[in-house]
């Protein structure tokens, strides 16, 4: 196995609130694995090309110590290809603790040599969500705090096209 860890999220679109967990996960690890996640119980709006695309543009900065794939199947079962033994995940607030408690302890016994860390955001990330980002593209909000130029300019291009 070899030092770091694995992000794993749907990323549709990636957050500079997503970015900032995994800057935080590779200064921490000193390495990451962001997987883009093909999740069967979510509709999404960017495909995981596009999405691994944008991170791996954002991502740039960090050189070999950040790394974008797509990760299809289960969280441990991608760790594991990866040669890594560390899941990181961020939780805003209480809602999503709990989901992602519920989602650490089943992984935990799907794979118990893989642990799992929770990262929390940023106060000024903390609210942010995918699902909000598409609600103030479609209203015609300033997204600029909140995604990188290229994720708001395409978010919004796909929104004008139909794409939600």
């Amino acid at each position: 196995m070899r030092q770091g860890a694995c992000f794993i999220g749907s990323f549709d679109p990636p957050t500079i609130g997503h970015l900032d967990l995994v800057a935080r996960s590779a200064r921490i690890f000193g390495h990451i694995v962001v997987g883009v996640g093909r999740n069967a119980g979510k509709t999404p709006l960017f495909t995981p090309e596009e999405r691994v695309a944008f991170l791996r543009l954002a991502l740039e900065p960090f050189g070999s110590a950040v790394e974008v794939a797509i990760c299809d199947g289960l969280a441990t079962d991608f760790c594991r290809r990866q040669g890594l033994r560390v899941l990181v995940r961020g939780v805003r607030n209480v809602a999503d603790f709990e989901g992602e408690s519920d989602m650490a302890a089943t992984n935990r016994e799907l794979a118990p040599d893989i642990d799992t860390v929770v990262l929390y955001p940023a106060r000024a990330h903390a609210h942010v969500s995918s699902r909000l980002m598409r609600e103030i593209a479609l209203a015609g909000g300033d997204l600029s705090r909140w995604l990188t130029p290229a994720v708001a300019a395409a978010l919004v291009q796909k929104l004008k096209a139909g794409g939600a």
